[in-house]
């Protein structure tokens, strides 16, 4: 089955080739990494935000009902890397959409018994959820949580006469989600901020160091680990920008101390051989705490620092414009919304013709596989099945304790959360060791049962989703992801003539230039990796995609070059046209 079209530019790349299938790996896809650098804000979040609702239910006697409010607990997993300003409308828009799949799922559950119908809606939902959340790039969890909640829910017993209440219950859960997303605001206002631009310098700082040992190492490694940091560097350059931008208007002066930062950083990028990591890694540390963000010291005390571009950035944004056009016909988007409802629909289908009793394990199981390709959703199934084993040895072992009664069910429910988020961040495999036996726990709310056949259970639906799961997605062929490339060069080579045309004195000002063809850069390469990870592909445009790549890169430290040789450096002048902009 194939999604989309071949592609309209078959004369813009190589000669083409059949297409071939790629080897699909499993060395290094259990290798933990490194924990995410925030990871125990979700953690602690997910824990408060559950107990209370946990704790009056458990008082009231009525932990049936733990489910509904733990959908809208649930969503104090998201936005955690958002200014709080950008925060606040991402947790309502994340708690208004968890509700209405939880409303859905409940009129859906109260008109119909019908495992067939279940599971096509629920298909249905977890498509549509996926899509909402990459198109909107929401970060993680992504769609697991609403695909995960939405799912049990269709299959809870429900009458039209409770889908109020029960809906109610998970906008409460929700209010106090997000609630708990914002408390941390009262502590430390601009901390996203200062974590977003402490990477950035890291990044930065990072690139300088392999680019100096690229320079005198012979062999393709040296070179191929410099244009792989100087892409990481730029992603987080691009999203320290971001960042700042999102931050609202309050503020100002914390901003432009940040910014002035964020330009070093760039700095850097663009002239890696006069960098200076060990001050770059030295201005991220200072940015740890509350402390006063640090100040270069040859930016004299007074002076404003301008924020490169930003104002023309901010002015011409328009973030409903981009998330229609990520939804729009032809969207790299649907191959994997069409893998999503077919994988999930095979799934719940494949596990009620097995006869087992919670056809939605499996749906869940092929919901979490979806990734931008096959590559990485093969990867994502080893670390699911594996994650699960080992998970449901662990609700054995868990089990004795949490039957001892509610509130020892209800402490390990929330151990297990913390515990979930504490590792995923690592290798999602070791994450599911905790939220297996979670799931789990979470059935017996309402009466406590058997392990066994629990465990049965939950293995069978693991095997069955992430083999149909992975399936769907080899079936599914995405033949767009080599026309993305094209499209993300063309956007590169326009991007840089206009950077070029500024320099020339022939175009428009070199700032908001220079920041469109960062943007771009940074979409190239998510395009360029995402197609390289396809089972089934053509041959792809790599040495097109580098050349874009450094000449792109030769013209951003033009653009530095220019800004430094008015007399002053980039980061040491007024940033009173973009504070203008933001009022």
């Amino acid at each position: 089955m194939s999604s989309t079209p071949p592609s309209p530019h078959p004369a813009s790349g190589p000669t083409p080739r059949p297409a071939r299938a790629r080897r699909l790996p499993l060395a290094g896809v259990l290798r933990p990494g490194k924990p995410s650098d925030i990871w125990f804000k979700p953690a602690c979040s997910v824990v408060v935000a559950n107990a209370l609702p946990n704790l009056i239910l458990l008082a009231l006697g009525r932990l049936d009902l733990v489910m509904y409010t733990m959908a809208g607990s649930f969503c104090a997993l998201y936005a955690h890397h958002l200014p709080y300003a950008a925060r606040a409308r991402a947790l309502a828009w994340v708690v208004a959409g968890m509700s209405a799949g939880v409303a859905v799922a409940l009129v859906t559950a109260s008109l119909t018994g019908s495992a067939a119908v279940l599971v096509a809606v629920g298909a249905v939902l977890a498509a549509a959820q996926k899509t909402l959340c990459d198109a909107s790039r929401i970060g993680p969890p992504g769609h697991l949580i609403f695909t995960f909640i939405s799912s049990a829910t269709l299959f809870a017993p429900q009458s039209l006469g409770q889908v109020p209440g029960h809906l109610a219950l998970t906008l409460a859960g929700g209010a106090v989600a997000w609630l708990v997303g914002m408390a941390p605001a009262l502590v430390r206002p601009h901390g996203p901020e200062r974590r977003a631009t402490a990477r950035a310098l890291h990044a930065a700082a990072a690139y300088a160091e392999v680019a100096e040992v690229a320079e005198v190492a012979e062999g393709t490694d040296a070179g191929a680990a410099a244009e792989r940091a100087r892409a990481a560097a730029a992603g987080a350059v691009h999203a320290a920008w971001q960042s700042l931008l999102a931050a609202g208007a309050r503020g100002a002066e914390a901003r432009r101390a940040l910014a002035r930062l964020v330009v070093r950083a760039e700095e850097a990028l663009a002239h890696p051989a006069t960098a200076d990591p060990a001050a770059l890694r030295s201005w991220a540390a200072g940015l740890r705490g509350t402390g006063a963000v640090p100040r270069p010291s040859d930016v004299r005390p007074g002076e404003r620092d301008e924020l490169l571009g930003v104002a023309a950035e901010l002015a011409g944004a328009d973030v409903k414009g981009a998330l229609w056009r990520r939804l729009a016909p032809g969207s790299p988007l649907l191959p994997i919304a069409l893998r999503t409802a077919l994988g999930c629909a095979l799934a719940g289908y494949g596990s009620l013709a097995l006869g087992i009793g919670r056809p939605y394990w499996a749906l869940v199981t092929a919901a979490s596989l979806y990734q931008a390709n096959v590559t990485l959703t093969w990867n994502r199934g080893v670390q699911r099945v594996v994650g699960n084993l080992v998970g449901v040895l662990a609700f054995a072992a868990i089990a004795p304790f949490a039957h001892l009664g509610h509130a020892e069910l209800i402490v390990s429910c929330l151990a297990l959360a913390f515990g979930a988020e504490a590792l995923i961040s690592r290798n999602y495999w070791l994450g599911s060791v905790c939220v297996t036996p979670m799931a789990l726990l979470v059935t017996e709310f309402a009466r406590f049962q058997q392990p066994g056949e629990l465990i049965l259970d939950r293995v069978v639906d693991t095997l069955v989703g992430a083999v149909l799961g992975v399936a769907a997605a080899v079936l599914v062929t995405n033949r767009r992801a080599a026309d993305r490339i094209e499209e993300a060069v063309a956007a590169v080579e326009q991007a840089r003539e206009r950077a070029e045309a500024g320099l020339a004195g022939t175009g428009g000002a070199v700032e908001p230039a220079r920041r469109r063809l960062t943007a771009a850069l940074v979409d190239l390469r998510a395009a360029a990796d995402a197609a390289a990870g396809e089972w089934w592909q053509r041959a792809l445009p790599e040495q097109r995609v580098i050349a874009a790549e450094r000449a792109g890169h030769r013209t951003l430290a033009a653009t530095v070059r220019r800004q430094s040789g008015q007399g002053t450096r980039p980061g040491e002048r007024a940033a009173d046209a973009w504070e203008g902009a933001r009022a």
